[in-house]
């Protein structure tokens, strides 16, 4: 397992991450639950890196990854996408929860020696939805997100 996981963050690996996000496409298929696909942005890594040293970035990416577990249930996969982007699904809730749930992420991070504010894209699970078709409606939501911290948008 150590294979398919995130030396600093525990988060799946990209690679490994998408043949889970694929199994839960096929789960909310099956069982006619709707899915959620996040894409995560941790604003202003970079300037945190720049500022604070290497370590302190490592340390708002393993607490982002932190919270987002907690309100997460275990089985949704949470994917690190790239240096500072994160992808992850939740399958059978609304959309509104969704979005409750990574304002209570914001909130923790907020409350923690690691302050820091993400941006979130959101796309809900179309009928023929690829993988490939969530992630970019979510990053394309993500993009009309950034600048807005914890705020929302949807695909």
């Amino acid at each position: 397992m150590r294979a398919h996981t995130d030396d600093l963050t525990g988060a799946y690996r990209r690679s490994a991450g998408e043949v889970a996000l694929r199994h839960e496409i096929s789960r909310a298929r099956r069982s006619g639950r709707g899915l959620i696909v996040a894409f995560v942005d941790v604003d202003g890594l970079k300037a945190t890196n720049d500022r604070d040293g290497h370590a302190a970035g490592d340390a708002r990416l393993r607490a982002i990854v932190d919270a987002m577990r907690s309100k997460l249930r275990s089985y949704e996969p949470i994917v690190r996408y790239g240096g500072d982007e994160f992808v992850c699904s939740v399958a059978g809730v609304e959309l509104a929860a969704v979005q409750l749930r990574f304002d209570e992420i914001g909130a923790m991070l907020d409350s923690r020696d690691h302050p820091g504010s993400l941006s979130v894209g959101l796309a809900e699970m179309r009928t023929d939805d690829t993988l490939d078709d969530l992630v970019r409606r979510a990053d394309d939501a993500l993009i009309e997100a950034r600048g807005n911290p914890r705020r929302f948008r949807s695909g």
